[in-house]
C-alpha cells in the first residue's frame, strides 16, 4: 500500500514529496502550532476531481463543507491509495518553537555550538503533548490530531477500557508475569553489573538490586513496549527534505538485519539491547532515588532504610554517581546516537526537576501546569524517553508515528503514576507506602490534592507559597483539603485524564497481547494503594 503526498509543511513553507509504505509517516515530535481557525485544506485528486476539509480548534474534520473527497480507489487493483496533493488557501503561521521553560538555562551561542544540523532538536515532552484537561485549559496535542488527521478517524473505533473496573482488567494479560521470565537473567546479573572494588562503595550501589525491592516497574515497561513495538512494522522512512535541520526526524532507528516481528522478537539482538534498556533505566532509577534520599534527608525508602542512613551522604552521593557512570557506559554499547542523547536528556530532566522543585518563585507554587512540569522533570520524563528509546531500538525512526506513540504513552503514564503517588500521601499510611506520609509537604511542596484546595480556599494560598513554613501551616491546609468536597475527587480525575490519555496513545500501536499487558499496567498504575 503505497501513498504520495505533496506536502506544504505547515508553518515551514517548504515543499517536499515523499513516499511511504503501510502507514503514512508523520512528524508529529516536532509539529508546529497549528493553523488558525477554519483554514481551508484543498485536496487534488489524482484523476482530476478537487476536495477540501476544514481545520476548527477541535481538529481536522473531513466532514466539515466543503467536504473532502478524501478516499480510496476501490477499482485499483494493485489496491493502492489515489494520490493527493494537499495546499491551503491560507498561509499558516510561520513555525516558532514553544518555550521551553527547562531550569537548566543554557545561552543561544553555546547550545549552537553543540549542534549540527544532523543533531537531535529535543522539545519537552510537556510541550508536545496535553498536559491538562480542556476544562483546565488544555489543547488536544497536535500528535493526537495528525494521527485522527492521516487516517481518517472521525469516530473513536478502540476498544472501550475502564481503567477502574477490576473486573475488565482481570481479563487481560498480567503485565508483570508476562515478562517475568524474560526480566530475570536481566535482574540477576544487574547488581554485577554495579560492583566495585571498594567494598562499601559496591554495597552501597548494590543495596536496592539485592534486596529486589519494588516490582521493577520500569524495566517491566521497557520489556512490554518492546514487545508491542515488535508487533509494528518499521515504515519506511521518507527522503531528506531541502530542510537539512530536521534530517534527523527520519533516523535514530537501529538498523536491522532482518525484520523484527512477534514470532522471532524474543532472544534478538533487538531484544538483548531493549532488554538492555530496560537495567540502564533501572539504575538512573535508582540513582535519583539514592541521591534524592540525601537532597530530602528522607530516613527510609521502600520499606527499609535510605543508603544515607546506612553508610553516609559521602558514600551514598558516590554510590549514585557510580551507578550513572555505569549506566552511561552500558547506554554506549547499545550503539544507537540518538538512544544515547535520549536518555542523556532525560538525565538532565532529573536534574532539572530538583531545580525547580528547589527554586520555583512563588507563584508558580500555585500553579496546576508548574506543578505538572516538575513531575515530568521528576518522573514522566525517564518513562517516557525510555519507551520512545525502545521503538527506536525496534527499528524506528524518531519521528515515526509508532516512536511518537510510546513518547506520549510514556509521558502520560509517568504523570498519572506522580498524581497517584501525590493522592497516596495524603490518603496512604507510612507502613504501606514504605515512605513517610505527608513527605511532600515536609519538604514544602504543594501537589495536586493542596492545589485543588488552594483554588477553592483562597486562605491556602499563602502557606503554599511560603512552602508551609510557619507554625501550623500543615496543619491548617490538611484540614482545608480534607474539608473540601472535590478538590482529592479532581486529583484523581487528573490522574484518570492522563490515564486514559496514556491509553489512547498505546492504542495505536497494533493489537497484541503486550499492548493489553500495558493497558493492565496503566490501571494498576491509578488503583494502587502503595
Amino acid at each position: 500500500m503505497k501513498v504520495t503526498i505533496l506536502a506544504l509543511l505547515l508553518g515551514l513553507g517548504l515543499t517536499q514529496t515523499s513516499s511511504f509504505t503501510n502507514n503514512v509517516i508523520v512528524k508529529p515530535s516536532v509539529v508546529p502550532p497549528a493553523p488558525p481557525a477554519d483554514t481551508l485544506f484543498t485536496f487534488t485528486h489524482n484523476k482530476g476531481g478537487l476536495g477540501s476539509m476544514l481545520y476548527s480548534p477541535k481538529g481536522y474534520n473531513p466532514n466539515s463543507k466543503p467536504k473532502a473527497l478524501y478516499s480510496s480507489n476501490s477499482n485499483n487493483k494493485n489496491n493502492n491509495h489515489d494520490a493527493y496533493s494537499a495546499t491551503t488557501t491560507a498561509v499558516p503561521p510561520s513555525f516558532t518553537a514553544p518555550p521551553t521553560r527547562n531550569p537548566i538555562v543554557v545561552s543561544s551561542k553555546a547550545e549552537a555550538l553543540s549542534h549540527s544540523e544532523t543533531t537531535m532538536k529535543l522539545t519537552p515532552s510537556y510541550d508536545l503533548f496535553q498536559i491538562l484537561p480542556e476544562d483546565e485549559g488544555g489543547q488536544k496535542s497536535h500528535s493526537a490530531l495528525l494521527y485522527e488527521y492521516k487516517h481518517q478517524i472521525m469516530e473513536p473505533t478502540n476498544p472501550k477500557y475502564d481503567l477502574r473496573s477490576k473486573g475488565q482488567m482481570e481479563q487481560l494479560p498480567e503485565p508483570f508475569k508476562l515478562v517475568e521470565g524474560e526480566l530475570q537473567p536481566f535482574s540477576d546479573s544487574i547488581a554485577e553489573l554495579v560492583s566495585s572494588d571498594q567494598p562499601i562503595l559496591s554495597m552501597a550501589a548494590k543495596h536496592f538490586f539485592e534486596k529486589r525491592h519494588g516490582k521493577r516497574f520500569r524495566p517491566t515497561i521497557v520489556q512490554l513496549m518492546a514487545k508491542a513495538v515488535a508487533a509494528s512494522s518499521v515504515e519506511a522512512s521518507p527522503p531528506f527534505s531541502r530542510d537539512s535541520s530536521h534530517e534527523w526526524e527520519a533516523a535514530g532507528g537501529s538498523v536491522l538485519h532482518e525484520a523484527v516481528t512477534e514470532e522471532n522478537h524474543k532472544d534478538s539482538e533487538v531484544w538483548r539491547r531493549q532488554a538492555q534498556l530496560g537495567q540502564i533505566v533501572e539504575m538512573i532509577h535508582v540513582a535519583s532515588l539514592i541521591h534524592d534520599d540525601v537532597l530530602d534527608e528522607a530516613s527510609t525508602r521502600r520499606g527499609g532504610a535510605s543508603v544515607h542512613k546506612l553508610y553516609s551522604n559521602k558514600v551514598a552521593v558516590l554510590a549514585g554517581d557510580y551507578l550513572l557512570a555505569r549506566a552511561s557506559v552500558l547506554l554506549a554499547r547499545l550503539e544507537n546516537t540518538a538512544v544515547v542523547q535520549i536518555m542523556a536528556t532525560a538525565l538532565e530532566s532529573l536534574v532539572s526537576g530538583e531545580i525547580m522543585q528547589l527554586k520555583s518563585p512563588p507563584e508558580e507554587l500555585l500553579e496546576m501546569e508548574s506543578y505538572l512540569r516538575k513531575s515530568y522533570y521528576k518522573t514522566a520524563s525517564l518513562i517516557c524517553y525510555a519507551c520512545r528509546s525502545t521503538a527506536l531500538l525496534g527499528g524506528h525512526s524518531y519521528g515515526s508515528e509508532v516512536a511518537t506513540a510510546c513518547e506520549e504513552f510514556g509521558f502520560h503514564l509517568g504523570l498519572a503514576y506522580q498524581i497517584q503517588d501525590d493522592i497516596l500521601d495524603f490518603t496512604g499510611v507510612a507502613s504501606v507506602l514504605g515512605k513517610p506520609a505527608l513527605a511532600d509537604m515536609d519538604l514544602g511542596l504543594s501537589t495536586a490534592p493542596i492545589l485543588y484546595a488552594a483554588q477553592e480556599e483562597p486562605k491556602l494560598r499563602p502557606l503554599v507559597m511560603r512552602r508551609f513554613k510557619k507554625e501550623g501551616d500543615k496543619q491548617r491546609a490538611l484540614e482545608a483539603l480534607f474539608a473540601s468536597p472535590t478538590a482529592m475527587k479532581k486529583a484523581e480525575a487528573l490522574a484518570t485524564f492522563h490515564s486514559d490519555k496514556a491509553i489512547e496513545a498505546l492504542l495505536r500501536l497494533p493489537e497484541s497481547e503486550a499492548r493489553e499487558a500495558l493497558v493492565r499496567l496503566t490501571s494498576v498504575v491509578i488503583t494502587r494503594k502503595k
